[in-house]
């Protein structure tokens, strides 16, 4: 990213910091959410995916920590019991179905040029954006189809870390609310040490550099993100995914648009 403009910079730093706010706010999508946007400013998936890969695996394992030692005290005052928040049974379950997958589309990523690997993460977004416009949401209504979505999910998860609509319409049915958000980051720090196992393996530059203020500006969105979890998990939320499907569905257009007029 040496050589970007300062206005550019600036782009990509209110980004992650919409990146840090939609992690902690939703439980998902800080990748999915803002890789299109991340793509239009610099077209180059290698470069925006290992920064949005180490902001995962911090804020993740930190809020995992967090949140299970106040449940825990909050449990054990209440019953005697610790239960923590994370499904750590069902995450081995979805796990075994989806690391072969998970592997194919990590070597995916490292083979494929970075102009088709951008049309292919914008077509996924696209995808994902009508289904947030129409305010049908994928979901999974069998363990055949659950196989599937979660086996598709762990590819593009390999290829992009945007598998998450895939894995969250099989995970949302079967675990429990307490524990939905808290199993989901677990499971997306054990994806993306695979991927980022991945990088260091094949060299890709990890653009540790820029960790040093993209860090901050995924903090800041963090934060704000977990005072506002709350309201969007008890708020009427159609409208929110509506028009953020509409932003994602054009920003996804002029995307393809852009990589097939270069």
């Amino acid at each position: 990213m040496a050589d970007l403009l300062p206005y550019q910079y600036a782009f990509i730093g209110l980004i992650f910091v919409w990146s840090g706010f939609v992690r902690s706010g939703l439980g998902f999508g800080g990748a999915v959410l803002s890789l299109p946007f991340l793509l239009l400013v610099h077209n180059d998936p290698l470069v925006f995916l290992p920064l949005i890969a180490m902001h995962l695996l911090f804020f993740s394992s930190l809020t995992i920590a967090l949140n299970n030692r106040k449940q825990s005290r909050q449990q054990e005052a209440d019953s005697g019991k610790k239960v923590g928040t994370v499904d750590w049974r069902y995450l081995g379950r979805i796990l075994g179905i989806m690391i072969v997958p998970k592997m194919i589309g990590v070597f995916g990523l490292l083979t494929l040029p970075g102009n088709i690997m951008s049309i292919i993460i914008f077509v996924i977004v696209a995808a994902y954006s009508v289904s947030y416009i129409t305010n049908r949401p994928f979901r999974s209504r069998s363990r055949v189809v659950d196989t599937l979505f979660l086996m598709l999910g762990g590819y593009v998860s390999g290829t992009s870390l945007i598998g998450a609509p895939l894995i969250i319409a099989v995970a949302a049915q079967h675990l429990a609310k307490e524990q939905f958000r808290d199993t989901l980051f677990a499971l997306w720090f054990i994806l993306v040490t695979i991927k980022m196992a991945a990088f260091l393996y094949a060299g890709v530059d990890l653009q540790l550099i820029h960790h040093l203020w993209l860090l901050p500006c995924a903090a800041i969105g963090h934060l704000i993100g977990l005072r506002a979890h709350a309201h969007i998990m008890h708020a009427e939320t159609p409208v929110f995914f509506r028009i953020l499907g509409s932003v994602l569905l054009a920003v996804s257009m002029v995307g393809i648009w852009t990589m097939l007029a270069a």
